[in-house]
């Protein structure tokens, strides 16, 4: 398997257009050992020709434009594609915007939780996606599927699976207490699969926590891409960007007793990349101690244009 981490920043990207952080200052002026970054998704394929898209990022027309095996193929038809499906893994704005860059009548597939799917459903804007075209495919939770494209199977299989989490920011119900309606299947982690070649990695660009659960499902994985949202769970608040923790918005921090570093060390993971990194967070300075901490750890911080083979 071949895959690209299109974008590797939370939502807003890097630099955010709004924010004149110390992190987006930096990147915006060019300093050493910041480089910007757009909004996450990965791309995978196993064969370099048929690509499937992990999420759906509101910066994928530049993500594509940047990924030439994303492009249209100079030899083939007027209007032609490789990417065939698109799977998503929560309804935030930065995991699905993305799916209306890609109207213009291209068949392809769209796979999700029942959750998302509904969410899509009640926005009539996703409906520029002519469905004869564009086919909307639930994944069932914890059961293998196969995923095909519009000329038949990709070759590739996906296994969903429900990870701690919290529904959209916009889509909070407040009187429904302290999960804000959160349900199964709003947030969810893919195992993605070659079976033809028997290789394996996780994906997981949001968690609130590693539980028992999930922490027996990634043991001993040989690849994993995981939220890397915030170093500490109060970064936000202490830089006056935002009066919300980590937790708050459901994402676990890097550091910390319960952060995913102290979380995931005696698990033995093969390969661990942080992806879905907000621009609060001091992993993006190349020369910050929180980024020698990290890579002390074990860990790789994630970048656009990064490929990884398995």
């Amino acid at each position: 398997m071949i895959i690209k981490v299109l974008g590797s920043a939370a939502g807003g990207g890097f630099p955010q257009w709004n924010c004149n952080c110390r992190n987006c200052a930096s990147v915006r002026s060019g300093k050493p050992g910041f480089r910007a970054r757009t909004q996450s998704s990965l791309a995978v394929s196993r064969d370099g020709r048929d690509w499937v898209l992990l999420n759906a990022s509101p910066d994928l027309r530049q993500q594509i434009n940047d990924t030439p095996e994303l492009g249209s193929a100079i030899d083939g038809q007027h209007r032609n594609s490789p990417i065939k499906a698109a799977v998503l893994t929560n309804g935030d704005v930065d995991h699905i915007i993305g799916l209306i860059n890609l109207r213009e009548m291209q068949p392809f597939a769209v796979y999700g939780s029942d959750r998302v799917l509904a969410t899509l459903d009640k926005n009539s804007v996703f409906n520029v996606l002519n469905r004869e075209m564009v086919p909307r495919h639930e994944l069932a939770l914890d059961s293998p599927t196969m995923l095909a494209g519009p000329d038949g199977p990709l070759g590739l299989e996906i296994e969903a699976f429900a990870v701690p989490g919290k529904v959209a920011l916009y889509l909070e119900d407040a009187s429904q207490g302290d999960n804000f309606g959160s349900k199964e299947g709003d947030t969810i982690g893919l195992a993605v699969r070659d079976p033809a070649a028997g290789t394996e990695f996780f994906y997981i660009p949001g968690c609130a926590e590693v539980d028992p659960p999930l922490a027996r499902r990634i043991e001993n994985a040989s690849l994993l891409f995981f939220d890397g949202t915030l170093f500490t769970d109060d970064e936000m608040l202490q830089a006056g960007l935002m009066p919300k923790t980590g937790k708050r918005m459901g994402h676990i921090s890097v550091s910390g007793d319960d952060g995913s570093i102290g979380a995931m060390a005696p698990l033995g993971i093969g390969r661990k990349i942080y992806v879905h990194i907000n621009n609060s967070n001091p992993i993006l300075d190349e020369n910050s101690d929180a980024r020698r901490a990290t890579e002390t750890a074990g860990w790789e911080v994630g970048y656009d244009g990064m490929e990884v083979r398995l």
